[in-house]
């Protein structure tokens, strides 16, 4: 299983315009370099007033499909 680390800083404005669906996917750089696309709905559970900040573990198969997003701090 291949795995992307990620630092993410989403505005809540931001993260509305993703829960409103003007904006489907989330676009970010990883630590490594690589650009990792994914959908915006994965990051629901860590939502707040802010935003979502913090360090995110994204975990994918050899197909590239998503497996799963863990919050690392």
């Amino acid at each position: 299983m291949n795995e992307l680390i990620v630092d993410l800083r989403i505005s809540s404005d931001e993260y509305l315009k993703l829960y409103q669906g003007i904006a489907k996917t989330v676009s970010v750089r990883a630590r490594d370099g690589r650009r990792v696309r994914f959908p915006a709905n994965i990051l629901q559970p860590w939502v707040s007033h802010d935003g979502i900040r913090g360090c995110f573990r994204i975990r994918f198969d050899d197909a590239g499909k998503l497996q799963d997003v863990q919050r690392l701090g």
